[in-house]
């Protein structure tokens, strides 16, 4: 029987583009805002364009907060994209402090715009950025092989702050200041590029994440 391979809707995010990369792989994507689709499937990805509070909220008003508890508890591969990386933290400190789904202990706070040689960084940060894995260990054993110094595609003004380095599985490096662009955790990965944006690196990893 084929895994099915679910692409979470809740009203936020750039959920087609993400279908259509999948689809240029070769899989069969299912789009949906079923919590019992969510909850029984093989593998999910979490998109998600926007600010933490509005996503963690659809989440819940939709009932697929607990659906999505329910999957990343049973061990399942589970992918977090942009903001659906974000809300696997602990808080976000984005426009007040709000609650995330607390996989993986730290926060997500505002990206400075000041670099430590003193020199101003523009935010939001958007631009293609070469991937460093500094937790090749768990990127390995999570399946992701070469991703070291691959480019991929960033927007966003946030960024996650995980408390164990080991948490921290690849950064970038933008005017002369670290980025967070990996987390992982057992079962899970997130990532704050758009892999569904990133061109042939981009559809290399989702190969990855579903192989």
């Amino acid at each position: 029987m084929a895994k099915s391979l679910v692409v979470v809707d809740y009203g936020v995010g750039n959920v087609f583009s993400v279908v259509n990369a999948l689809k240029m792989i070769g899989e069969s994507p299912v789009l949906s805002a079923e919590p019992s689709v969510v909850s029984s499937a093989d593998r999910l990805i979490l998109p998600g364009v926007g600010s933490f509070s509005a996503v963690m909220r659809r989440l819940q008003a939709s009932g697929l907060k607990e659906s999505i508890n329910t999957f990343i508890r049973s061990d399942r591969p589970f992918l977090g994209i942009c903001v659906g990386m974000q809300v696997l933290m602990t808080a976000s400190f984005e426009f007040g402090c709000h609650e995330g789904l607390n996989y993986i202990n730290g926060t997500v706070d505002r990206i400075p715009d000041i670099a430590e040689s003193g020199a101003s960084l523009k935010v939001p940060h958007i631009s293609w950025e070469r991937l460093q894995c500094v937790n090749s260990d768990f990127a390995r054993r999570a399946g992701f092989r070469g991703l070291d110094q691959s480019y991929f595609y960033f927007v966003h003004s946030f960024q996650c702050n995980p408390d164990s380095h080991e948490n921290l599985v690849a950064t970038v490096n933008s005017r002369d200041k670290s980025l967070c662009a990996m987390v992982g955790s057992g079962n899970i990965i997130g990532v704050q590029f758009h892999p569904e944006r990133s061109g042939p690196d981009g559809l290399r990893f989702l190969k990855m994440f579903v192989e």
